[in-house]
């Protein structure tokens, strides 16, 4: 209670550590306004590396005739290349994101029922692209087997009767198939793939308060925690602790409750974050908003009990305070509360593990942006309470009373 009425009374604490945050989300939310609304189209590249007459040349003019027919708003655009080794070289050169070829041999493979199967080659970094090709070319494969089997049956059955010459089999085959990719003489209506999208409103730009105000809720409540050092070590060098430990109350006692107080003002900080965002900046809590909380009150725990640890190191109030201050802010970029941790290139999010604030910006990320449910962020609640226990533990075992 005195901790807090300290704090209370000291209006520029108040200031810094309550208003102050959010002329930084103000801005923030001013410049990123917009990012994400562009509606970008998702290129699909198809080629073969047949010689012209066979059945790949078909189908690939079957597909984008029809795409270019039946384009509409959020459909990928299907665009045909010409050369294999130029496509290769600019997916290796980073200028194309990847394609899909027929191989050389995939008409005679296709008509002898020997197997065959279509090349996807596509940037391993680009997630995006190679799932859609790679869900693309399996589209296309089942409806050429779909057509095969339909086309086979009635071979065997116009054998059968003696409608049709076992030595023909392979071009009536051929014939049939290539009919129906070009869609039977109907137009790119009944060709190979159809695509049918459903779009539901405008595209709109993601709100920048979802990932601007977790990252500085993290920021400023482990900021003002590791500040809140310098006061356990100021009280300590007047004997302040000393004096409580005279009067019969135990060691453990004030470090109790020195450790609720600070987790108290945080809770305050959080408690005014969140009810502030979500009525003014509309922010989306997702599919969890207990995840949320909890994962915001692991956060205030955990930097208590670091501000506890951080003044068992510090002998001065001013070396506890340039302590707090350098350890805040640069585990705050490094973790993610500056900008979202997914930009990170993957060693960079590697190193960042070792901080607290990864965890918590990676678990509101996966809550606030990408819809996960309550289990998707466990990992990260516990690596919290993971580091939550460590800081306790290391604030016991070099918690003093005295300045000597």
């Amino acid at each position: 209670m005195k901790d807090l009425k300290i704090f209370t009374r000291d209006r520029a604490s108040v200031f810094f550590f309550i208003v102050f945050p959010f002329l930084f989300i103000i801005m923030f939310n001013f410049l990123l306004a917009g990012t994400g609304s562009g509606d970008s189209r998702l290129e699909l590249h198809m080629l073969t590396r047949e010689a012209p007459g066979g059945i790949s040349h078909q189908i690939i003019s079957a597909v984008v005739t029809q795409n270019e027919t039946l384009l509409e708003p959020g459909q990928p655009v299907i665009m045909r290349d010409k050369d294999y080794d130029i496509a290769r070289k600019a997916v290796e050169d980073g200028e194309l994101a990847g394609f899909i070829a027929f191989p050389a041999d995939f008409t005679q493979s296709l008509m002898a029922d020997k197997g065959t199967s279509l090349e996807v080659f596509a940037d391993a970094g680009n997630l995006n692209i190679r799932t859609a090709l790679n869900g693309f070319a399996g589209a296309v494969t089942s409806e050429i087997n779909a057509n095969l089997a339909v086309i086979k049956a009635s071979v065997a059955l116009l054998v059968e009767s003696g409608a049709l010459d076992p030595a023909d089999i392979n071009g009536y085959v051929q014939q049939q198939l290539a009919e129906l990719l070009a869609g039977g003489g109907q137009g790119p209506a009944a060709s190979l793939i159809t695509f049918r999208p459903e779009i539901v409103g405008e595209v709109e730009a993601e709100n920048p308060s979802n990932y601007v105000i977790p990252g500085y809720l993290v920021m400023f409540v482990f900021f003002a925690a590791a500040i809140g050092a310098e006061a356990i070590v100021r009280e300590r060098q007047n004997h302040t602790l000393e004096r409580l430990l005279s009067t019969s109350v135990k060691k453990y006692s004030v470090l109790g409750g020195i450790f609720t107080g600070s987790a108290i003002k945080g809770l305050v900080q959080i408690a005014i974050f969140w009810v502030v965002g979500i009525l003014v900046f509309k922010v989306d809590l997702g599919l969890s908003p207990a995840g949320v909380i909890i994962l915001s009150v692991l956060m205030v725990l955990l930097s208590s009990a670091f501000a506890v640890m951080l003044a068992t190191f510090a002998r001065t109030p001013r070396s506890a305070g340039s302590l707090g201050v350098i350890t805040s802010l640069v585990l705050a970029p490094l973790g993610g509360c500056w900008w979202p941790l997914f930009l990170y290139p993957d060693w960079l999010q590697n190193i960042a593990k070792i901080s607290p604030h990864a965890w918590a910006t990676t678990g509101f990320n996966k809550l606030m942006l990408f819809g996960a449910d309550f289990g998707a962020a466990v990992p990260e609640m516990l690596a919290l309470l993971g580091f939550m226990i460590i800081f306790g533990v290391i604030a016991l075992w070099r918690f003093r009373t005295s300045a000597v």
